[in-house]
């Protein structure tokens, strides 16, 4: 059983090292106890407690912690893919809703899995979710003074349960300052995507993470043979041609974890039962 989430970026220019020893700390935190939820779970329940985890700390990208969009909103998207069923379902543009990834979960559950802006509001409503204020001060305060929360990214987790089934979540409050009704890759195949063979997470910049449909072309490649390690370098070397800004993590059916970032430097974890890594 395998297990790797990430915060997304940390941007070393406006974070503090004690920012950084915060969220190496949580997400070391938070992909333990993930693990431990595993042990009794499946792969796909689990990717929706890690992230879960991860929208309710303030210290990330994702639910509580959300950045603001131009109109001073906060619109947050999530995504969720079973290896097993390839059942892709996600939100994208939800307002007050904590966890976003709760409302995917659902949405694997009916016909119409992919939902956006009022739609996914009213399905979170009419499935029980009460809508909340995901504001925190520090990003209000940081709207006013017309400055990006520190970092770039999303939430995300990829785990391969013991029966060798793989599922990949994935979250975010945006980029902050973007024009409402931006899509973001998080609510996309681009950005979180699994099969039967390999599960991927991406964080980064949305727009160049779905010019490289970097996601699916990963797990496509793992899929034709391709080592999980040839497929990430393969795929990462694409976005170079337009210096694509992005990070991923995965984990293949082998049990084989790996990341890669464009540009340092992505906030993740991993932890197998045995072997914590947490690294920025």
């Amino acid at each position: 059983m395998k297990i790797m989430i990430h915060g997304g970026f940390f941007s070393e220019s406006n974070q503090s090292e004690e920012t950084k020893r915060l969220k190496q700390d949580a997400l070391g935190e938070i992909v333990q106890k993930s693990h431990h939820f595993l042990l009794s779970n499946t792969a796909l329940d689990t990717v929706v407690y890690a992230v879960q985890l991860l929208e309710d700390h303030p210290l990330f990208n994702a639910g509580i912690g959300s950045q603001l969009q131009k109109d001073g909103k906060i619109r947050m998207s999530a995504a969720l893919m079973d290896g097993r069923s390839k059942k892709f379902s996600g939100v994208l543009n939800i307002e007050s809703i904590q966890n976003p990834i709760h409302v995917a979960r659902a949405l694997q559950m009916v016909d119409d899995r992919v939902l956006g802006g009022e739609g996914a509001i009213n399905f979170a409503k009419n499935i029980g979710k009460e809508t909340v204020n995901v504001e925190i001060p520090e990003r209000r305060k940081e709207y006013e003074n017309r400055v990006k929360s520190a970092g770039i990214g999303t939430v995300g987790c990829v785990v391969l349960d013991n029966k060798g089934h793989l599922a990949a979540a994935t979250s975010t409050g945006g980029k902050g300052f973007e024009l409402p009704g931006r899509i973001s890759d998080s609510g996309t195949v681009a950005g979180n995507y699994a099969n039967d063979f390999c599960a991927i997470s991406c964080t980064g910049v949305g727009e160049d993470i779905v010019s490289g449909a970097l996601a699916a072309k990963i797990v496509t490649r793992v899929t034709d043979g391709l080592s999980i390690k040839d497929s990430f370098a393969k795929s990462f070397q694409e976005l170079k041609e337009f210096d694509g800004f992005a990070g991923a993590i995965g984990v293949d059916a082998l049990g084989n974890m790996y990341y890669q970032e464009s540009h340092p430097k992505i906030v993740y974890a991993s932890f197998d039962g045995v072997n914590l890594s947490v690294f920025s």
